[in-house]
């Protein structure tokens, strides 16, 4: 049981340079009172952004913390705000996203009655929506189908996730306590570690409740965003780190039940067929080469994990021999990015 006086949720900002945007993401979170904690953490920005927060820290006190840290990469921050989170419950929202309120205020009604009820709910999982640069529809990833509705449900209890239904970072509440039991401590210096966050707790996680609300609101669409494919091939070397990691991850850290050894499946399928669809669209002899290796590497250290990830739709779609075979593999994996989420 928690003590009386600790927040219900953590909600932990990084934030690296963003001045011009984090406000908004401020605003969402807060005036909830003591249940809800914001740490932001300053992960050694050069603009406005320590001062801006400053004001939210003078405005909410005992609401907003500011924790002030050198450059470390997101990994690095959200690392920082896990060590200092005192809620029952956490949650990362990148400093360029928001939450809606009314689906947070469900949210923490939900969480309440965890525990009050003294349920350990380990993971709570809400729906998450495109906010597209110059797309007026909006675009909501959903988990009808694949988790019951307001059940608190173990994996067991889980139905097959489609290809958008990967639980992304966005998509996650978990348990404080759990993040710490699996020892989640994210790389420093590299980008796309949220999927590593979205990953590796999952072995510790027992029950889920799925909220059927849409929470977060994720922007998409800067130039220098990290999701960006110009951007994603200039940091191939971090993406392709982070697709590696997760692979040892699954190959080491066994897990009995099937849905759960089925989800992890399906999720790192859809990274490696990210990674070497990028590869791919690099276009040159040492990055063809660099998805021949990725693969053959887990062949040689994994080969039942080779075979699961491999023989997939998306492990052919990815390794199509020849540069005719390269170009469908391209235009079939436009044509499949919606439906993957990575559009």
């Amino acid at each position: 049981m928690r003590p009386a006086a600790s927040p219900v949720l953590s909600v932990v900002v990084p934030a690296y340079n963003a001045e011009g945007y984090l406000a908004r993401a401020l605003d969402t979170l807060v005036g909830w009172g003591p249940d809800v904690e914001v740490v932001v953490v300053d992960d050694g920005s050069t603009d406005g952004t320590a001062a801006l927060a400053h004001t939210y820290v003078d405005r909410y006190p005992g609401e907003v913390r500011l924790l002030r840290k050198p450059n470390g990469g997101h990994g690095s921050a959200i690392n920082t705000g896990l060590d200092h989170a005192r809620g029952a419950y956490l949650k990362v929202v990148d400093a360029d996203d928001w939450l809606d309120r009314d689906a947070l205020a469900r949210v923490l009604d939900t969480l309440r009655g965890f525990l009050a009820d003294e349920r350990p709910v380990d993971l709570l999982v809400s729906n998450f929506v495109y906010e597209k640069v110059g797309k007026r529809t909006k675009t909501a990833v959903r988990y009808r189908g694949a988790l019951p509705t307001g059940q608190v449900v173990p994996w067991s209890g889980t139905r097959g996730f489609g290809k958008r239904q990967y639980l992304m970072m966005h998509a996650l509440i978990y348990r404080t306590a759990v993040l710490r039991e699996a020892g989640l401590r994210l790389p420093e210096h590299t980008f796309y570690v949220d999927s590593l966050y979205a990953l590796v707790p999952l072995a510790h996680v027992s029950t889920l409740y799925y909220l059927d609300v849409d929470l977060y609101r994720y922007f998409i669409g800067r130039a220098d965003q990290s999701v960006q494919e110009a951007v994603m091939l200039r940091r191939i070397d971090q993406q392709l780190r982070v697709n590696r990691l997760m692979l040892e991850h699954v190959s080491r850290v066994r897990v009995t039940d099937r849905r759960l050894r089925a989800y992890r499946l399906h999720y790192v399928e859809i990274i490696c067929t990210v990674s070497s669809i990028l590869l791919i669209r690099a276009g040159t002899p040492e990055s063809l080469a660099e998805r021949d290796r990725l693969w053959s590497e887990l062949r040689r250290q994994d080969f039942w994990l080779y075979r699961k990830v491999r023989w997939t739709v998306l492990g052919h779609l990815s390794n199509l021999p020849g540069p005719a075979g390269r170009r469908v593999s391209v235009l079939a994996y436009r044509v499949a990015q919606r439906a993957i989420g990575f559009s």
